[in-house]
């Protein structure tokens, strides 16, 4: 939730005037239960959709950085409240879990992919043989010299999270038909 990449996905959801919700998983930080390797965090998400849902009444943009964009995508998919779905550094293998994706052959929400084109959990052609395999509308963007976090490579090394805001931001923009809110 505190991570550079979730606050950096907020600000570019905020430049829209967007409502955002950040949370954590269960057991993570002060969020009570225990982690239960996916089920139960796809039941989080769900609870956040639902009062997400309740409150504001907008379509929901569901956006997860790593394990949470893995966990975002399923418990989205098939959702008729979710409006699009963004996966920043979504991994295929990471801290020995491997990911599975068989469920978006049926997942038809927009969806934009963001993964630094070092990130080592998601090696660029096995993700982009799941892309290939992901039904349309889909958008995917390697952001050249940046790792799972975003931040840059010994080759690159400069911080590449201000590159993914904006991928994300004209993204929002071009596939949503997003504005600018106007300052109050």
């Amino acid at each position: 939730m505190h991570t550079k990449v979730v606050f950096q996905a907020m600000k570019a959801f905020a430049h829209f005037g967007l409502p955002v919700l950040r949370f954590n998983f269960r057991g993570v930080g002060l969020s009570a239960g225990e982690y239960t390797n996916g089920p139960g965090e796809i039941e989080d998400v769900r609870a956040a959709i639902d009062w997400l849902s309740t409150n504001f009444q907008l379509p929901v943009l569901l956006a997860g950085f790593s394990f949470g964009a893995n966990i975002g995508f399923r418990a989205g998919c098939g959702d008729p409240r979710i409006a699009a779905l963004i996966g920043l550094g979504m991994p295929l293998a990471a801290g020995g879990r491997h990911y599975t994706y068989e469920f978006l052959t049926d997942c038809t929400q927009p969806k934009l992919f963001l993964t630094g084109s070092d990130d080592p959990f998601a090696p660029r052609s096995t993700m982009e043989a799941l892309f290939q395999q992901t039904p349309k509308p889909k958008f995917m963007h390697w952001i050249e010299g940046a790792e799972h976090f975003f931040m840059g490579v010994p080759a690159s090394p400069k911080p590449k999270l201000a590159e993914m805001q904006r991928t994300l931001r004209d993204w929002l923009e071009t596939e949503l038909q997003l504005t600018v809110a106007p300052r109050t």
